[in-house]
């Protein structure tokens, strides 16, 4: 918004109009949202078929998706500062364009190299989409509306993901690998569109001192901690590569936190954790990202690798509960403007809690449509308790402050849901060791079980035309891959368990984040002796906590 303080008509017609824009621009910031989390999840389907169209090997692709991720993470703490000394509106949407763009470039790539450069490009503008649209829609909307702007919001986030694998899937098996790109072209273009015509800029404010020692060390300690998380399992944990990683994070963020703390303009305002509500908001979002996170990681991996589906099959399979999810969203909001933050919460806690710990009970033959319905009744969990608790936090903080409250609690849950990944996937691959020394030990190759079976696979090879000993071979293989596959599901369900801990460890937090308030009784002004209503004797004469950005008189 560009001017502080807002008029109304005594018909009110001003008003009806500014709530008109305000919705219509809610839409901008929705595409934009939408298109940069969906080409993120249309990337982890395209890694095998990119490999072989540019003659690489995966661990070099591997790189499109940590490149992208890194330079997103890395450009996502100057988000305060950029607003402030450009506007939010300038910044969001010169960061759909430069997505666009990117997307363009993506959709040209002629080799590995080229189409890593583009993806980080691409990452360098995108990352400011998500915060910087967080921030127009607090300093934008009343208070009465944010809850339900942001359940709004967050459908994009949320349903995103889980439409890019059937999505990317189908646009790979029936046309190019290019349309992963070209599909954002359009979308990016209207969200620039939309968003120049309908959004107001906030108050700019020049002169602005940028802090580059902040700017750098916060971009080295975001960088390395998550190429550290992401390439630990494969790189390994005491690996020379990974332990300098976490001694470059570690002594870089000591010195961050050395250098904003003395700072008048910090491109990370770390001050804002010494408001109470926000540190615990930010703290128990991130547990929420980690719980939601282990089934969107382990889920796909369950459907792929023991039921045989491919990427679009399993996509569909998750299909459903990305519709129950984005039907939460809004209606989560209204529920905690109604209730508050509390039963919400815990409602949807309790929820996402016990059905993570009924996937403990996964097995090789169980039918897809049993994990369809706790996968939705899962998804209403995280829509009742996922934007609330954000919306709690960043309601704590100042109007000025959102536009450096936004990145931190949007940089502060990607590294919680990294950190989750790793730390499902490691455990993931020693639960499965074990499941798999256990199960050797109970069947032997020479234990009657083992007999059987291996005798009646190899008569079934052997009437393919091969020798005993080739049929027999076959058979033990086969046996070994059964053993492989079933200790993997039982890694599976015990990952599924653990993920389930953050969302009971989140219970607690939900009662110091505020109560639903009451409506305070409008209070008439007091009149002076010349009969004139006195503004300075009316607390009521100025409100800031329905607009940061409008003056009512």
């Amino acid at each position: 918004m560009t001017d502080s303080t807002t008029g109304t008509s005594p018909d009110g017609q001003s008003s009806k109009d500014s709530n008109g824009g305000m919705w219509l621009g809610l839409i901008a910031i929705v595409l934009g949202t939408f298109v940069s989390v969906l080409n993120s999840s249309l990337m982890s389907v395209a890694l095998p078929k990119l490999t072989a169209v540019f003659g690489s090997d995966t661990q070099t692709m591997q790189w499109m998706l940590t490149g992208y991720m890194l330079a997103s993470a890395m450009v996502i703490p100057m988000t305060g500062y950029l607003g402030l000394r450009f506007g939010n509106k300038t910044v969001f949407v010169y960061s759909v364009a430069g997505f666009t763009i990117g997307s363009v470039l993506c959709a040209i790539a002629w080799s590995d190299t080229s189409i890593i450069f583009f993806r980080i490009v691409q990452g360098f503008a995108g990352g400011f989409i998500m915060p910087v649209g967080m921030s127009i829609i607090y300093t934008t909307f009343p208070k009465s509306k944010v809850s339900t702007a942001i359940g709004l919001w967050g459908i994009a986030a949320m349903v995103a993901p889980a439409l890019g694998p059937t999505a990317g899937g189908y646009l790979i098996q029936y046309y190019s690998w290019r349309w992963l790109f070209l599909i954002n072209i359009p979308i990016g273009i209207f969200a620039v569109i939309m968003g120049n015509i309908l959004l107001k800029n906030s108050q700019t404010k020049k002169g602005v001192k940028f802090d580059f020692p902040g700017a750098l060390l916060s971009m080295i300690f975001f960088g390395s901690i998550l190429l550290a998380l992401s390439k630990g399992q494969s790189e390994g944990w005491t690996s020379f590569y990974i332990l300098s990683l976490f001694f470059v994070a570690f002594f870089s963020f000591l010195l961050l936190l050395w250098v904003e703390l003395g700072t008048e303009t910090p491109v990370l305002d770390i001050r804002l954790f010494a408001i109470p509500q926000f540190t615990i908001s930010t703290v128990a979002s991130c547990l929420v990202m980690m719980g939601m996170m282990g089934g969107s990681f382990l889920a796909p991996l369950y459907l792929q690798n023991i039921q045989g589906l491919n990427a679009m099959q399993a996509g569909l399979v998750m299909m459903p509960q990305a519709i129950v999810m984005a039907l939460m969203m809004p209606l989560s909001g209204k529920l905690n403007d109604k209730f508050g933050i509390a039963p919400v919460g815990l409602v949807g806690l309790t929820i996402l809690g016990v059905t993570t710990l009924k996937l403990h009970l996964l097995a090789a033959d169980t039918p897809n449509h049993w994990l369809i319905w706790i996968m939705s009744i899962r998804s209403i969990g995280i829509g009742l308790c996922m934007m609330p608790m954000t919306s709690a936090g960043m309601s704590a903080v100042a109007p000025h402050q959102i536009g450096n409250a936004s990145p931190l609690g949007n940089v502060s849950r990607q590294v919680g849901g990294s950190m989750s990944i790793a730390i499902f996937t490691a455990l993931m691959s020693s639960r499965q060791l074990t499941h798999g020394a256990h199960i050797n030990e109970s069947v032997t190759v020479d234990s009657l079980t083992a007999s059987n079976a291996i005798s009646a696979i190899s008569g079934y090879v052997y009437q393919s035309s091969v020798d005993m000993s080739t049929a027999t071979g076959a058979a033990t293989s086969m046996v070994a891959g059964l053993i492989q596959k079933e200790a993997l599901v039982r890694a599976i369900a015990d990952t599924f368990y653990i993920s389930a801990i953050p969302a009971f460890l989140c219970l607690p937090f939900v009662f110091f984040m505020g109560s639903k308030k009451k409506a305070a009784a409008p209070v008439q002004p007091k009149k002076s002796d010349d009969g004139k209503a006195s503004a300075s004797d009316s607390p009521g004469a100025v409100s800031l906590q329905e607009s940061p950005g409008t003056v009512k008189a």
